[in-house]
């Protein structure tokens, strides 16, 4: 189960760098008004989910029937995440696309989340049996790891109402882009 906490914490780590640089810094999609509505729906959508796995994962043993619910979640993300890649081609037609190195951060991305949920679904097939219950997590999981996905957990979820703010229009969502701001550089 650690392994599958360390792989989930460097997605973390580098699913804010694409947050911060690319979705803000970069492509500026809260001030895009409508325009961006669409991939911050999902974003927001993706983020809520991501609050629920980092903040249970290093605390709670989903046992039993709970199994199941933390696997839609996780499936959920996946579907989520593929949506996301169809919408962003609409979305940022106009900005030429996905920055390049936006793409290899998602790519990066996706290869680590396979690579926990390779770690986490013998932990998922262990739990499965035992009574259904939300038990406290294995004590082997470092407090740093713990503590870190717990404010990954928080960040995830202020981003993703954050995101929910911007896509609804409402007032200084776009903060701290002015209305309609270009996004910096085209991306191809």
């Amino acid at each position: 189960m650690t392994v599958a906490l360390w792989l989930l914490a460097i997605q973390g780590v580098i699913g804010a760098f694409d947050t911060i640089y690319y979705h803000e810094w970069r492509a500026r999609l809260p001030a895009r008004g409508r325009q961006s509505a669409s991939e911050l729906k999902l974003h927001a959508g993706r983020d809520f989910l991501y609050a629920v796995i980092f903040g249970s994962l290093p605390w709670l043993a989903w046992q039993g029937a709970w199994v199941i619910a933390l696997s839609l979640v996780l499936v959920a993300e996946i579907v989520i995440t593929l949506w996301d890649f169809v919408a962003e081609i609409s979305v940022r037609k106009d900005m030429g696309d996905v920055y390049a190195g936006e793409r290899v951060t998602h790519a990066v991305m996706g290869i680590l989340y396979g690579g926990m949920l390779a770690f986490l679904i013998p932990v998922l097939l262990s739990w499965w049996p035992l009574p259904t219950t939300l038990a406290p997590a294995s004590p082997d999981v470092p407090e740093l790891l713990r503590w870190s996905l717990t404010l990954m957990a928080a960040g995830v979820f202020l981003s993703g109402v954050r995101d929910l703010y911007a896509a609804f229009g409402l007032p200084h969502g776009n903060w701290p882009w002015p209305p309609g701001a270009p996004a910096r550089g085209r991306a191809r």
